[in-house]
């Protein structure tokens, strides 16, 4: 016997004719029981209803407590590693390499994105060169996510003058950032490898700690000269005495 509640051609006929009742309407989701359904779902998800925080014992809660920790402390770590893999990607110079004019572009412009590259020109036999390069060689080995390079400055730019020299290039992403030329703005014989550092430092050519020049203050100098001649005296009394 066919079904009568069936949505069938001949159903509908019959339908019609009076010869079955009409199909029973669905019953509809009224709205109080969707609002009803959702806040079911929301107890299930949030704990609560009979599930809550206030049902727990101190064991149980110390056991929550313990995973939160673990869990936290698995995503510091996973953040850690990712860090430190990505620094010892970067982390791939650690010496100063020494280039001649036909390898300025690949060693210079084309270096890399986001890299810092700094280029040393000098001559062999000024001082002052034979000093920042021992600097810039101890630099290199202490941030090793920065390009350093160094060239015999004729050999590099053609004509470069002397009196130029020591001259430090300052490039990221091929361009040029800064430039220091000459003893002056290197200080002279009297620089030390912090301020260097420092000096660099202030481009964000090298992640370096000191925030501060340290080149002595002129009040620190007078003070200390000060502080000798008050010593000496001091010492000649003790003599004559």
């Amino acid at each position: 016997m066919q079904n009568p509640d069936e949505d069938t051609e001949w159903n509908d006929i019959l339908r019609s004719k009076g010869i079955i009742p009409e199909k029973a309407k669905e019953k509809e989701v009224t709205e109080d029981q969707i609002v009803d359904l959702l806040e079911s779902t929301i107890d299930k998800k949030t704990g609560r209803g009979g599930n809550n925080l206030e049902d727990k014992d101190l064991d149980e809660l110390d056991e929550l407590e313990d995973e939160e920790d673990e869990r936290v402390l698995l995503e510091y770590r996973k953040k850690r590693i990712a860090e430190m893999q990505a620094l010892a990607d970067k982390s791939k110079y650690g010496d100063v390499r020494e280039i001649s004019a036909s390898d300025y572009v690949q060693e210079v412009n084309n270096a890399g994105e986001d890299l810092w590259v700094i280029l040393h020109l000098y001559k062999p036999g000024i001082p002052l060169c034979t000093l920042i390069n021992q600097y810039v060689s101890s630099l290199a080995r202490k941030f090793p996510t920065t390009k350093f390079l160094k060239s015999v400055s004729t050999t590099c730019i053609p004509n470069w003058p002397d009196k130029n020299l020591p001259t430090l290039f300052i490039y990221r992403n091929g361009s040029m950032v800064k430039q220091i030329i000459g003893p002056i703005e290197l200080r002279g014989m009297k620089l030390t490898e912090a301020e260097l550092e420092w000096m660099l430092g202030q481009v964000e050519a090298v992640p370096t700690k000191i925030k501060e020049d340290p080149k002595p203050k002129v009040r620190d100098v007078l003070f200390s000269n000060l502080k000798g001649t008050n010593n000496a005296g001091d010492l000649g009394d003790s003599n004559d005495w």
